[in-house]
C-alpha cells in the first residue's frame, strides 16, 4: 500500500469509530449490511471512473449511462419478455457501444473529454426520459426472476452480491492497473501523453480503451441498480452519481491531472463517503446535505493533491540544486 492508503485507511477507521460512537446503531447488523451494499453499488461505476481520471480525462455521464441502460434492461425483460440473460448481453454491448463512441471523439476528433461526456450526461438522460415517455420503468406487481434476483440482490453468508462483485471487479482492476502492460500505458498516457506517443505508446487506442472499459463498468453497474430499486426513473435515477465517483477516485489518490492513483485508494475512497453518508442518515441531517458533504470532499481532495504536488515538486527542485552543488566539490576533490 502507497502512503496515501495507509493515510486514508487510517481515516476511514478513525471515522467509522467515531460514527459508532456518536450513533451505536452504526455497528448494528441491519445497517452494516445496508452499508456494504451501498459500498458495492456505487464502487463498481467508482472504479470506471478511475480508468478515465488516470489518463488524464474526465466521464461525466456515468449517472445518466446508468439511467439509460436501467431503463433499457428493466424494459426488455418488463415489456418485451426478453429473457435476462440476453438483455443483460444487449444493454452491455451498449454500454461498450458507448465508450467506443466517447473514445472515438475524444481521440480521432480531438474533442475533449469534459465536452464529450457532458454532452453524453444530456444526451443519454435525454434519450432515457424520451424512451419511457417521461414515466418510470419497472416490473409489474408480483414479477418474480429468482435468478436474477439472486445473482444481483441476494446474499451469501450474509455478504450482500454487490460488494462480492465490487470485490472481483476490484481484485481484476487492480491487477490490471499495477500488474499489465495496459496499465503502465495508461500511467504513461495521463503523466504526458507525448512523451507516451513518442515512446512507442499508441495513445489513442489506449484512451479508448479506457473509456470503454469505464463504460462497461458502468453498464454492470446500472444492472445492479436497476435490480436493486425495481424501478427506474430516467428523470432522477443516477442523478449526480458522477460526482460521487470522482470524489472516491480523488480522495483515493487519483489526480485529475492524471498519472497518479492506486485501485485500493478508490475502494477506500468508496467506504469513507458510504461511512459520511451513514453519519448523515444516523444523525438525523436533511439528505439534502450529501451533495455538501460530497462537493466538500472532492474540494479538500483537490487541495490535498494540488499542495501535494507543489510539495513533491519544490523537493524534486532542491534535490536537483543539491545534486549540482555537488558536482564542482567532486571535481575538486578528483583534482
Amino acid at each position: 500500500m502507497h502512503k496515501k492508503d495507509i493515510g486514508l485507511a487510517t481515516l476511514v477507521i478513525a471515522v467509522g469509530g467515531i460514527v459508532a460512537m456518536v450513533n451505536p446503531r452504526f455497528l448494528s447488523p441491519i445497517n452494516l449490511a445496508n452499508t456494504a451494499n451501498l459500498i458495492g453499488l456505487f464502487g463498481l461505476f467508482s472504479i470506471a471512473q478511475a480508468f478515465v481520471i488516470v489518463t488524464a480525462g474526465i466521464e461525466l455521464s456515468v449517472g445518466s449511462v446508468i439511467a439509460l441502460i436501467g431503463v433499457i434492461f428493466v424494459d426488455l425483460i418488463a415489456s418485451f419478455g426478453v429473457p435476462w440473460p440476453i438483455a443483460l448481453v444487449i444493454v452491455l454491448a451498449l454500454s461498450l457501444v458507448i465508450g467506443l463512441v466517447h473514445g472515438w471523439l475524444i481521440t480521432r476528433l480531438k474533442l475533449q473529454p469534459f465536452v464529450v461526456t457532458l454532452c453524453g450526461l444530456l444526451i443519454y438522460r435525454g434519450v432515457a426520459r424520451f424512451y419511457t415517455k417521461d414515466g418510470t420503468a419497472g416490473f409489474s406487481f408480483g414479477s418474480d426472476f429468482p435468478m436474477l434476483e439472486f445473482l444481483v440482490s441476494g446474499r451469501t453468508a450474509g455478504i450482500p452480491h454487490s460488494v462480492m462483485a465490487f470485490a472481483i471487479v476490484g481484485v481484476a482492476a487492480w491487477f490490471l492497473l499495477h500488474r499489465t502492460v495496459f496499465g503502465r500505458h495508461l500511467y504513461a498516457v495521463g503523466k504526458n501523453v507525448e512523451a507516451a506517443r513518442y515512446s512507442g505508446i499508441n495513445t489513442d487506442r489506449v484512451m479508448i480503451q479506457a473509456y470503454v472499459l469505464c463504460a462497461f463498468l458502468t453498464g454492470i453497474s446500472a444492472v445492479f441498480f436497476a435490480m436493486y430499486t425495481r424501478s427506474v426513473q430516467p428523470s432522477s435515477h443516477g442523478n449526480f452519481y458522477e460526482l460521487y465517483a470522482i470524489a472516491a477516485a480523488v480522495l483515493g489518490g487519483f489526480s485529475l491531472r492524471g498519472g497518479e492513483g492506486s485501485i485500493i485508494g478508490v475502494v477506500l475512497g468508496v467506504v469513507l463517503l458510504q461511512v459520511l453518508q451513514n453519519l448523515v442518515n444516523l444523525l438525523g441531517i436533511p439528505s439534502s446535505l450529501n451533495f455538501a458533504v460530497m462537493g466538500s470532499v472532492i474540494l479538500v481532495g483537490v487541495i490535498a493533491d494540488t499542495q501535494f504536488a507543489r510539495y513533491r515538486d519544490a523537493r524534486r527542485q532542491m534535490l536537483a540544486m543539491a545534486a549540482i552543488g555537488d558536482q564542482p566539490r567532486a571535481a575538486a576533490k578528483q583534482a
